[in-house]
């Protein structure tokens, strides 16, 4: 959805659902969420509701999920330096 309204600069729930695999309202329900928390900015079209995505946020957002995707990739590499410690050291006494 997001990359939809990058590529297109805007759109709406109904535009949105025809590119998509899911309900209008679906569609609609998640555009208010991403609303919400700022990611998308709406904008009243007649009946509808444009949707525009904040660049600013959203590069905001991208920046915090690197950042946490980092600090777990560095935790994943500890775990994996323990187990290997240990499966060496079972490994030694079986020896």
């Amino acid at each position: 959805m997001l990359d939809l309204l990058l590529a297109d600069g805007a759109g709406t729930a109904t535009t949105l659902s025809a590119r998509l695999p899911v309900t209008r309202q679906a569609i609609a329900k998640h555009l208010a969420v991403l609303d919400r928390v700022g990611l998308v900015r709406a904008t009243s079209a007649g009946r509808e509701r444009r949707y525009r995505v904040d660049d600013a946020q959203l590069a905001r957002a991208v920046a915090q999920l690197s950042s946490v995707g980092s600090a777990w990739d560095a935790r994943l590499r500890r775990i994996t330096r323990i187990a290997e410690s240990i499966q060496r050291n079972i490994d030694n006494e079986k020896e």
